[in-house]
């Protein structure tokens, strides 16, 4: 896998991590402290999931059977389907709940969820050292992003269909990602 695959998935799976921090962002109550902990949690489980996936993804095709790229492809584009139908869904939550520590662990898992099944689906086939700085190169994209993110709250606050497209973009480019996978790569 190439560098601009990298860039592009890790510009995808921060996608998630961007709208939760727009979303975040927008809140008056959260402190400059709290946005520095979702952002760090938010690279840091990007990094750790994306590595974590390819190295079980490599020993399932080491010692089960050859992840082929098609249906690695596939996975990857039903995540992005995934992402774009919950960009339209609508999500009535309690902000004040999500200014709790323990949310720094439980909404940077949930955001890198999918960066785990797209490290095993797709960052397998490299060696350890690869892996670990496509993991890193990830995680800081992701942490560029989000900075960016919540850096731009203080000039979006009013406007409220943000999350929908940053999860739409991010479908879109896991979609874009999952066809060259299935029809380029064969």
């Amino acid at each position: 896998m190439g560098l601009r695959e990298v860039i592009l998935i890790g510009v995808a799976m921060a996608m998630d991590a961007l709208g939760l921090s727009i979303c975040l962002g927008i809140n008056p109550t959260l402190k400059r402290k709290n946005k520095w902990g979702f952002i760090a949690s938010f690279a840091f489980f990007q990094f750790l999931f994306i590595f974590l996936g390819g190295i079980a993804g490599n020993l399932f095709d080491t010692y089960i059977v050859a992840i082929p790229n098609m249906i690695g492809g596939i996975v990857i584009a039903l995540i992005g389907l995934i992402m774009i139908f919950e960009a339209f869904k609508k999500n009535d939550k309690d902000d004040s709940v999500l200014i709790k520590k323990s949310m720094y662990l439980i909404l940077g898992m949930s955001v890198s969820v999918d960066a785990l099944v797209v490290g095993f689906t797709s960052f397998f086939e490299i060696n350890a050292i690869l892996l670990f700085i496509d993991a890193v190169l990830v995680g800081l994209i992701t942490l560029l992003i989000c900075t960016t993110g919540f850096f731009l709250c203080r000039y979006i606050r009013k406007v409220d269909f943000i999350c929908k497209y940053a999860d739409l973009l991010g479908g879109i480019i896991l979609l874009i990602l999952a066809l060259e996978m299935i029809f380029f790569n064969i």
